[in-house]
């Protein structure tokens, strides 16, 4: 087939995508609960759904800091334009006080709103349409009690061609296909609990999968940039980066609980997914989690072997942050990067620092960070800030000398990678 017939081709494909995405029924009213579900009392049932939006983390988006919860107003900043979360409390006007067990199934499992318009995946309904009819239905009998606060809701205010319902539509006939989560029979019941939590509720390959100029993504959790967050969600399949295969179960359940484990602490947008969510999940879910995460098969992306140069520059570049560090570091990380750990991690060998991705070591640099406080780690020792402190340059110059010293073997950061983050919203 030649080029030409190759583009017509896809071109109809796409138009013929595109159609079926508008076609798509407006309403679907999905399968009923399970009969065990709807004999349930009343209360189990918001307990069980207030439990979910825990799981979920919906209050993360829909919860201006200090407003009201649930009453969005929460902007996302990202390479299309800027999302307003919506309010989701039970004002009938301006938040989902009408809407229907099938409206809110609907919003979850096919990403359209109550009148029919298709969802931006901003809301992750790529993942939430895993979420069982049941656990559909208790989380809308959880929201059906969260008060009513009337706030009207923002539009969003995208870029042309994002604005547009149709181009939403290509992309969903690209990147969306609905579809509750189905149990691996071969696996156990702990294993698939754990898959349907990380895969549904937790929404976790939303940050931590990358993503193409489009915005889609395989799902794979092989890590990539949060453009909404300015932070590199690592690889949770990469002995390079996060992944988990060579670590205890215990060990991945206390990360996941707490915020800190012997071989890792959680910094940045984590620090508060385990904060607001993660730490009030059960014990034996938490564990559930660990041991999908586990099994998550192994892949080779992530640091690539690094050949230091050998210019007089190089050496004295690398000399200058060896000389910063002693000065503002050696005092808690220790003179050979072994650090004091729990509460001030090790460097040498810090997958964070060795990953080929420095995003989040020159943030941690510059903004300082905590990991959460949480039941198992009330109190968090902190990094602070050093971005006000040092220059462009000598922030250049330390993270580039962690990133090479005690063993660690990750290519250097220029003034120009620090520059790029100093502005960068904390928030």
């Amino acid at each position: 087939m030649s080029r030409r017939l190759r583009w017509i081709a896809a071109g109809a494909a796409i138009t013929v995508a595109v159609a079926a995405g508008l076609l798509w029924p407006r309403h679907d009213a999905g399968p009923p609960a399970s009969a065990a579900f709807a004999a349930l009392p009343v209360g189990e049932k918001i307990a069980r759904g207030a439990y979910l939006a825990r799981a979920a983390d919906c209050m993360a988006c829909h919860t201006v800091r200090g407003g009201e919860q649930y009453a969005g107003g929460r902007e996302l900043q990202t390479p299309f334009g800027v999302f307003v979360a919506p309010n989701i409390t039970q004002d009938a006007a301006t938040g989902i006080g009408s809407w229907t067990a099938d409206d809110f199934w609907n919003a979850l499992h096919n990403g359209r709103a109550r009148d029919g318009r298709l969802l931006y995946p901003a809301f992750p309904y790529t993942n939430y349409t895993a979420i069982t009819r049941d656990d559909a239905d208790a989380l809308y009998a959880y929201f059906r009690t969260i008060p009513a606060v009337s706030r009207a809701n923002g539009p969003h205010r995208l870029r042309f061609p994002y604005d547009m319902q149709v181009a939403l539509a290509a992309w969903r006939a690209l990147y969306f296909r609905p579809g509750v989560y189905r149990e691996r029979p071969e696996r156990p019941a702990e294993w698939n609990r754990g898959a349907y939590l990380v895969e549904g509720p937790g929404h976790c390959s939303a940050c931590h999968s990358a993503r193409n100029v489009l915005g889609g993504s395989g799902g794979e959790l092989s890590g990539g940039l949060v453009p909404v967050l300015g932070w590199y969600a690592p690889s949770l399949t990469s002995d390079a980066e996060a992944g988990l295969g060579g670590w205890p179960v215990e060990e991945i359940a206390q990360l996941l609980h707490t915020g800190v484990a012997p071989r890792a602490t959680v910094f940045g947008p984590m620090a508060e997914v385990v904060r607001e969510s993660l730490q009030h999940l059960s014990e034996s879910d938490v564990r559930a989690m660990a041991v999908y995460l586990k099994s998550l098969p192994a892949s080779g992306n992530g640091s690539q072997p690094h050949e230091r140069s050998k210019a007089p520059e190089a050496a004295a570049f690398l000399q200058a942050g060896a000389k910063l560090y002693d000065k503002h570091c050696a005092e808690c990380h220790g003179a050979r990067g072994g650090g004091f750990p729990p509460h001030y991690p090790p460097l040498a060998g810090n997958r964070a620092l060795t990953m080929a991705d420095s995003t989040n070591a020159i943030r941690i640099v510059l903004n300082g960070g905590f990991p959460p406080g949480t039941r198992g780690n009330p109190r968090p020792y902190g990094m602070p800030p050093f971005g006000h402190a040092l220059d462009d340059a000598e922030v250049a110059q330390v993270v580039s000398y962690l990133r090479s010293a005690w063993g660690n073997n990750a290519p250097p950061v220029s003034g120009l990678d620090v520059n790029r983050y100093r502005a960068v919203p904390l928030d």
